[in-house]
C-alpha cells in the first residue's frame, strides 16, 4: 500500500466523520439520546472485539491499566456519546461540526495542568481566536429554523462533549507512554479504544435501561437505523482503523491535518441531507476556530508514530 492510498483513505475518513454529524442529528431526532448511543456501541464493541480476534491483537489489560481504561471509557464513550446525542437533539449538524473543533484546544489547556506542558501566548491567542469563532456561530448561525435557545443549548452540549474527549485524550497520552509495574508494555491506541469502548458500553447500559423504563424500548425508524449503523460501522470502527493506519504510515502530524476537513464535510452534509442552511457566518466561524487551533498547536511537535 503506497502513501497515495493512505492519503485517499484519510480524505474518506474526514468525509465519514463529517457525515457523522447529520447522521447523529437523524438518530437523536428519532431515538432517546442514551438509547441511541447504547445501540450504536453494541455494534461498535462487537465489531472491535471481532477485529482484535481476527487480527490476533487480543491483549487483556493489567489490573492497573483497567483502572485507567475505566476512566477513559467514562469520558470518551459514556460522557462524550451522551453529550453528543443530547447536543445533536438540539442543534444543527453544521453548527455542531464546528463546535467540536474545540477539542484540541481543550486538550492543550488540560495538558498545561495535568501533563506539565507550558502555557504559551500562542495557546492564549489561539483560544481567543476560537472563542471569537464560536461567538460568530452563536450570534449569526444561518440555521435560524432551529429556535435560538435550543441551538445554543445544543452547541453547549457539543462543547462539553469536546471537553470530555479532551479529558480522555490526556489519560490516553499518559497510558500510551507509561508502563505500570504489573504490565509488560504501554497500551496501544487500538487496545485503549477497544477496551474503553467495552467499559463505556457497560456504563451506558444501566442509563439506557432507565431511559427505556421512562420512554419505552427504542423503535428507530429506517433512517435512524441507517444513521446508527453508519455511526457504528463507518464513523467509529472503519474510520478509526484507517486513521490509525494513517498515523502509522505518514505520522501523527500529517494525519491530523485531515481532521480540519471534517467541519466542511459536516456543514455540506447537513445542507445536502437535512436541508440545513449555508451562510458566510459558517465560513467566518470555521476560519476563526481552525485558525485558533493552528496558532495554538504551531509550537508543538508532532507526536511519534503509533502502531
Amino acid at each position: 500500500m503506497n502513501n497515495a492510498t493512505v492519503h485517499l483513505k484519510l480524505v474518506v475518513v474526514a468525509a465519514i466523520w463529517g457525515l457523522g454529524w447529520p447522521a447523529g442529528r437523524v438518530v437523536a431526532s428519532n431515538v432517546e439520546p442514551i438509547s441511541g448511543a447504547w445501540l450504536r456501541y453494541i455494534l461498535v464493541v462487537l465489531m472491535f472485539l471481532a477485529y482484535l480476534k481476527a487480527t490476533d491483537r487480543w491483549i487483556t489489560p493489567s489490573p492497573s491499566q483497567w483502572k485507567v481504561i475505566f476512566a477513559i471509557g467514562f469520558f470518551s464513550t459514556f460522557c462524550y456519546q451522551a453529550l453528543f446525542m443530547y447536543g445533536m437533539k438540539h442543534t444543527a449538524a453544521g453548527d455542531a461540526s464546528l463546535m467540536i473543533t474545540f477539542n484540541p484546544l481543550f486538550t492543550a489547556m488540560l495538558a498545561v495542568f495535568f501533563l506539565d506542558e507550558r502555557m504559551s501566548w500562542r495557546l492564549v491567542g489561539g483560544l481567543m481566536l476560537a472563542v471569537a469563532g464560536v461567538t460568530v456561530l452563536f450570534a449569526a448561525s444561518p440555521n435560524t429554523d432551529i429556535p435560538t435557545p435550543d441551538r445554543w443549548l445544543g452547541n453547549l452540549f457539543i462543547a462539553a462533549s469536546a471537553l470530555a474527549w479532551a479529558c480522555s485524550s490526556i489519560l490516553m497520552k499518559k497510558t500510551m507512554t507509561e508502563t505500570p509495574s504489573d504490565a509488560n508494555a504501554p497500551m496501544s491506541p487500538l487496545l485503549l479504544t477497544v477496551w474503553s469502548s467495552v467499559v463505556g458500553l457497560l456504563i451506558l447500559t444501566p442509563w439506557a435501561g432507565i431511559e427505556m423504563i421512562q420512554h419505552g424500548w427504542p423503535n428507530p425508524s429506517a433512517s435512524a437505523w441507517v444513521g446508527i449503523v453508519f455511526l457504528a460501522v463507518f464513523s467509529t470502527v472503519v474510520a478509526y482503523v484507517w486513521f490509525a493506519d494513517g498515523i502509522h504510515t505518514i505520522g501523527a502530524g500529517k494525519a491530523a491535518f485531515y481532521v480540519y476537513l471534517v467541519p466542511p464535510f459536516g456543514i455540506l452534509g447537513g445542507w445536502a441531507l437535512l436541508g440545513e442552511q449555508l451562510g458566510p457566518s459558517l465560513v467566518i466561524a470555521f476560519g476563526l476556530i481552525v485558525g485558533g487551533v493552528v496558532v495554538a498547536q504551531r509550537p508543538q511537535k508532532a507526536d511519534g508514530q503509533s502502531s
